[in-house]
């Protein structure tokens, strides 16, 4: 079975944390190309056939510029923190229409000691916001199949990251699934070892994250009027 990451790819990344600037980088850009991009480049190609059994409007691209891998350099010009790259490396697999209007993406995520695999859509516009929100209100039995079935819930959890206090505006407080509606960003998320990570079981182990997020992708699509 297949490996991609190594101990070298971990203890790049913890380095680049520690030594985060340009000449660092530029004198260990080789360690960054052989042990954190090409690996994830060839998972990404590797991902294409499990990814299309799921669906085929999703797209993991392992192309240099413009694919499924995030630029390791941080964007600073609005930030506090000046530090010119990420400590971690992510990707995320994308609907076909995601350049033309909002749509969910499965994301994966490199970093030592916090490792993970999720899928959603993260920091929606509050237009957005409101159209999931107002599916969910709509559709409430469909979002507890997709987003609470109980094995679904044992693998995942929703990210509950800067939730509203009270329920949203429009909405009766006394609806069954207000929670789920004082959520900003609708994203089911789990942890992955690092060993897990490193190993031969990673793609296989993707797989299934992938079959079984695909009830919660599909329902996230349907709210934004998306092919699943």
């Amino acid at each position: 079975m297949t490996t991609y990451f190594t101990d070298k790819s971990l203890k790049y990344l913890r380095a680049l944390a520690r030594h985060n600037e340009r000449a660092w980088f530029q004198a260990h850009k080789a360690d960054y190309e052989a042990h954190v991009r090409e690996p994830f480049q060839r998972l990404l190609a590797d991902l294409q056939a499990p990814l299309a059994a799921v669906s085929p409007h999703f797209r993991s691209e392992p192309k240099t510029v413009g694919g499924s891998l995030f630029r390791i350099h941080r964007d600073t010009r609005f930030a506090s923190d000046k530090a010119p790259y990420k400590s971690w490396q992510g990707a995320r697999l994308f609907h076909e229409r995601s350049r033309q209007v909002p749509a969910p993406s499965f994301y994966l995520h490199l970093q030592p000691g916090n490792c993970f695999f999720g899928g959603g859509i993260w920091h929606p516009e509050p237009p957005v916001q409101r159209q999931i929100r107002q599916f969910i209100f709509d559709n409430p039995g469909g979002w507890k199949a997709a987003a609470h079935a109980p094995a679904f819930r044992r693998r995942f959890d929703l990210d509950d990251e800067d939730m509203l206090v009270r329920a949203p505006r429009g909405f009766p407080a006394d609806f069954a699934l207000i929670e789920d509606l004082k959520h900003r960003n609708f994203v089911a998320w789990r942890a992955i070892d690092d060993g897990v990570m490193l190993g031969p079981r990673l793609l296989p182990t993707l797989g299934k994250d992938l079959q079984a997020l695909a009830p919660f992708m599909d329902y996230l699509c349907a709210a934004l009027d998306l092919e699943f």
